[in-house]
């Protein structure tokens, strides 16, 4: 009986966790499509437009491309494009303060 019990509580428990992790893919996308989005939003006022334009369109491009992946409800790969946006988005920075450096320590 107790066999039984432990079975039955440990499929409702996987139960309602895939219920919950099915009903989470908006949420995952959110998070990170606005993390993905705060970070190209400082990358561009760094300046990564002109001075590290592959890693600032790329993450551009993926971000918009997760809004269209999440309008058509497809959150798996909508929070997948935002991740991409986010990394290169954080590259462009990256990119910016190492110019930075190299600007402030170069020779006059």
């Amino acid at each position: 009986m107790r066999k039984r019990a432990a079975l039955l509580a440990t499929s409702l428990t996987l139960g309602f966790a895939s219920l919950a992790l099915a009903g989470c893919g908006g949420v995952n996308y959110a998070v990170v499509a606005t993390a993905a989005s705060g970070r190209l939003a400082e990358a561009r006022q760094m300046g990564a437009e002109q001075h590290a334009p592959y890693e600032y369109y790329y993450a551009k491009s993926h971000l918009e491309q997760a809004k269209v992946e999440a309008m058509a409800a497809s959150y798996s790969d909508a929070a997948r494009y935002a991740e991409v946006a986010d990394e290169y988005a954080l590259k462009a920075i990256e990119a910016m303060k190492t110019k930075r450096t190299e600007r402030t320590e170069a020779p006059e």
